[in-house]
């Protein structure tokens, strides 16, 4: 039998958990997190180094979050979500579980897996439907209703979302140049439209 939620009398080391959250047991969270105001960490959920968990967020049961992610408030990432390293998830960012909800039918076993991969950006308020992948530095513009896989770099808006341009590693949209406002760091496109750093 699983040991129930524990207040901050649980102790991680060098990780700040405010003393509204709770965590739950078997949850393992990587040195200098800050875990805040109400949220809660679910069984066999890990969480990485330098996570902030912003207010009133749910994370678990059976999730992964990389290293520097950011989740800010009103967030609940459930399981089958799985966020990689430098993910930014804006306040209010809807995931879902399963694509076709009743409350009269459980549908537990139709939870479908969803990848956020590094450095991608989730804006204000936009929702992501469960299966899909979203691409490495992708910039998913606040609002946005994620219906298909998203490409690395891609910026995407609307609803549902469509592609509106390309975004460097630093979150900067690139113009025809494909060179990063930022850092001068140049993108190219290949023959197949996918975006990629040149070398």
């Amino acid at each position: 039998m699983r040991a129930g939620p524990v207040r901050v009398g649980v102790r991680f080391p060098g990780v700040h958990i405010d003393p509204t959250a709770i965590v739950d047991a078997d949850v393992e969270i990587g040195e200098d997190s800050k875990i805040w105001h109400f949220s809660h960490i679910l069984a066999a959920t890990r969480l990485g180094r330098k996570v902030v968990v912003g207010q009133n967020v749910m994370i678990g049961p059976n999730v992964r979050v990389g290293n520097g992610v950011k989740i800010q408030n009103n967030v609940s990432v459930y399981a089958g979500v799985t966020l990689e390293d430098g993910v930014f998830c804006g306040p209010s960012c809807v995931f879902t579980n399963v694509l076709e909800p009743r409350a009269e039918i459980e549908r537990k076993n139709e939870f479908r897996e969803t990848l956020v991969k590094r450095g991608a950006t989730i804006g204000a308020n936009a929702t992501i439907l469960c299966g899909r992948v979203i691409g490495r530095y992708a910039f998913i513009a606040a609002g946005a209703v994620v219906t298909k896989d998203v490409p690395d770099f891609a910026m995407v808006a609307g609803v549902p979302a469509r592609q509106v341009g390309w975004v460097s590693k630093h979150g900067r949209r690139l113009g025809p140049s494909l060179v990063c406002r930022d850092t001068g760091e140049r993108y190219r496109l290949t023959p197949h439209g996918i975006l990629e750093e040149a070398s």
